[in-house]
């Protein structure tokens, strides 16, 4: 069973929008917190956006202004609206989560979705 599963990627050209979803299993807590982290082939994965159930966000410089995060609680779903995409958001963009401050990573982590931004 899936912990994780993500939702919303695809093909768009340069300019356009797309939102991700994520819904995370009633069997695992992302109490903590949900985030967006994002992949290209022979890179580092790196972080895009941080959600905390607090109510606290964080962006990486890259999407700042251009990216919003939201969480849906009763849902168990957060959301990466994606506007103004540039070629170079283009990756494999994972969900994740914490389910306790006390990790200084994501502990649960999903498949990816493929989110693809021609010119």
């Amino acid at each position: 069973q899936e912990e994780l599963v993500e939702s919303g990627g695809g093909s768009v050209q340069a300019g356009g929008s797309l939102r991700l979803s994520c819904t995370h299993s009633r069997h695992i807590s992302c109490e903590y917190d949900m985030s967006w982290y994002r992949q290209v082939p022979r890179k580092e994965r790196e972080f895009v956006s941080a959600a905390r159930a607090r109510g606290t966000t964080t962006y990486a410089d890259s999407v700042k202004g251009r990216f919003t995060i939201s969480l849906d609680n009763a849902k168990n779903t957060v959301y990466l609206q994606m506007n103004s995409l540039k070629p170079e958001d283009t990756a494999m963009y994972y969900c994740a989560c914490r389910d306790s401050g006390l990790f200084s990573s994501p502990n649960y982590w999903g498949q990816g979705t493929q989110v693809t931004v021609s010119s």
